[in-house]
């Protein structure tokens, strides 16, 4: 459960990282990506406008440059008429029929009256009849404005006999030459316009926008539906761009918007008007905005990418710190791998690894001081060696001395030497089996001396020659023998029975004391394999002193066996390793 709790509380971490740098970078980039759709469609917008702009400022510089030369030429022709001698001159004949020569989009000069009499034309044609020469409009603003030249729409040509061309035609009041002095006329260059039609209709504004040409009050110069403009087709707007010179203005209908820009070109008045329609600027739009669309989205995407990689990089390290600390937790003070990340990580998981070493240290400062408290208590409590046991033995002793016991005597003091002895062993802590059993032994002659034949006691050693050599704490089998003789024996109404065995089994050393006393209740029992139990008789060395001792010194999985039952005796066994004693440690 605490692993799984962990195991969230990480993957929260990690949720939280990723959630907030998501959140953050998502709001960063929609804030980006309506900033920049808002840039790029004004832009684009703007784009439009001046786009559209300079194609009419392109269309209107090309308009005046083609006006300038038809100026220029209509100046030169007049020029030339005003130096002849007359207009039936040969050389005037010659240079009018080179300048329609070299100039293919001049149709025709022509020479009037005041009264609208042909004086002359080139190249030579035949004049129509019912032409009402007078009446047309090219002609009076000859006679009303003979200052200025003047351009007319464009018509068709229908002066002369034969191809009946659209033209332009310019006009203006000259003096002629004559005997009589100078006589007003009328000068007339028609131009074909389909030299005009030519340049406007090169123009695009998009796949629907297109180019036209108004005069100064409004009529079509020209459109490129012109036919449908005269037969009431289609109907263009002009009043805002009479009223207008220059500019851009949005028009409104209730099937489209348009952008109508305005240039004016400045000789004639004639204004160019271009329509641009929006919808195909919204497409622009609409093309940006979902550039800009999948563009957030990739981006995002990258961006979840990252940082779900960033933020796993980061809580990795916390993972590795807390799987540290769940080792500690469990008990594992074991060195661990230091952890790689970003400086402040590493600095806690290096101040936890030091927090880790010193409580390590501090364990097994505790466990040696706990080891040597043991071991110096074992120490006292052997030393003592119940100074009760030795005031009782001595007191047998006298009794078997006043009694004329001397065997007796002999055998009693002999052993409690032979005990003292082997208790001291040096100051070893390891002896023999030999030398336990011996001392055993020694401490059962005592006993038996005191209990006067009370019990019987019996050492049975399998394999002597390798169990007797291997090693043994010493003061391991007198404890369990004295428990047996004070709480088992002492109280019965027979003789008892004491046996003691020694055997190699699987490896390890066999130290069994059994004994046919009064044995244990299942309660006491379990104090006693509990260590709860103490009697207040004995040596002090109780049987959880012999149990500790063990596996303090040889580890768990060695120790007693206590098994008894109330009427039948008690059985303890003691297993420890083998280790064979050498040569230079034996007594």
């Amino acid at each position: 459960m605490k692993r799984l709790l962990a195991v969230i509380k990480v993957k929260g971490i990690q949720f939280i990282i990723t959630t907030s740098f998501t959140l953050v970078t998502v709001l960063v980039m929609l804030f980006v990506g309506v900033m920049l759709y808002g840039k790029f469609a004004q832009t684009a917008e703007q784009n439009a406008y001046l786009h559209t702009q300079q194609i009419l400022e392109q269309v209107k510089y090309n308009l005046d440059s083609y006006l300038n030369g038809m100026t220029q030429i209509f100046e030169l022709v007049d020029d030339k008429i005003r130096r002849s001698k007359g207009l039936t001159a040969d050389k005037l004949s010659e240079q009018l029929e080179t300048i329609v020569e070299t100039r293919k989009d001049i149709v025709s000069i022509a020479v009037f009256t005041r009264d609208g009499t042909l004086l002359a034309t080139t190249p030579s044609k035949v004049l129509r009849k019912n032409t009402r020469l007078t009446e047309q409009s090219w002609f009076q603003k000859a006679i009303e404005d003979p200052a200025n030249l003047n351009f007319s729409l464009p018509h068709i040509q229908n002066l002369f006999k034969g191809e009946y061309t659209w033209v332009v035609s310019m006009s203006r009041e000259i003096l002629l030459h004559g005997p009589d002095g100078e006589i007003p006329a009328v000068l007339l260059v028609d131009v074909n316009f389909k030299e005009i039609d030519d340049l406007c209709q090169r123009v695009g504004l998009g796949k629907k926008g297109y180019v036209y040409i108004i005069d100064l009050v409004g009529n079509i110069v020209y459109h490129p539906q012109q036919q449908l403009i005269y037969a009431g087709l289609k109907n263009e707007n002009r009043s805002l761009p009479l009223k207008h010179s220059y500019g851009s203005y949005v028009e409104e209908t209730q099937d489209e918007t348009r952008l109508i820009t305005i240039k004016t070109i400045d000789q004639l008045g004639w204004k160019i008007i271009g329509v641009s329609y929006m919808d195909e600027i919204v497409t622009t739009k609409k093309e940006i905005s979902r550039f800009i669309f999948w563009l957030l989205i990739f981006v995002i995407v990258m961006v979840l990418f990252v940082l779900h990689y960033l933020s796993a990089k980061i809580s990795r390290p916390i993972k590795l710190l807390e799987r540290s600390m769940e080792k500690v937790e469990q008990g594992d003070f074991s060195e661990s791998e230091p952890i790689r990340g970003s400086h402040e990580v590493e600095q806690l998981s290096l101040r936890f690894q030091l927090m880790v070493a010193k409580v390590r240290e501090l364990m097994h400062q505790i466990i040696r001081e706990q080891e040597a408290k043991r071991k110096s208590e074992l120490e006292v409590l052997q030393a003592q060696i119940n100074p009760h046991f030795l005031y009782n033995t001595l007191n047998s002793v006298v009794r078997m001395v006043g009694n004329g016991k001397n065997e007796d005597v002999i055998t009693t003091i002999t052993s409690l030497s032979k005990l003292f002895r082997i208790s001291l062993s040096r100051g070893k802590n390891i002896i023999t089996v030999r030398e336990e059993l011996e001392h055993v032994r020694n401490y059962l002659i005592i006993q038996k001396m005191r209990y006067k034949q009370k019990f019987e006691y019996e050492i049975v050693v399998e394999n002597e020659d390798e169990v007797l050599n291997c090693l043994t704490l010493k003061l391991l089998l007198q404890p369990i023998v004295e428990n047996a003789i004070y709480h088992g024996i002492e109280h019965l109404a027979h003789p008892g029975q004491i046996r003691i065995f020694a055997a190699l089994i699987d490896g390890k050393v066999l130290l069994q004391v059994s004994d046919n006393g009064l044995g244990m209740s299942p309660d006491v029992l379990a104090q006693v394999k509990a260590g709860f139990y103490k009697s207040e008789e004995g040596s002090g060395v109780g049987i959880q002193n012999v149990q500790e001792r063990i596996r303090l010194t040889f580890g768990e999985q060695y120790g007693l066996e206590i098994a008894s039952e109330q009427e039948e005796g008690t059985v303890v066994r003691v297993w420890i390793p083998r280790q064979v004693a050498e040569e230079r440690d034996r007594l």
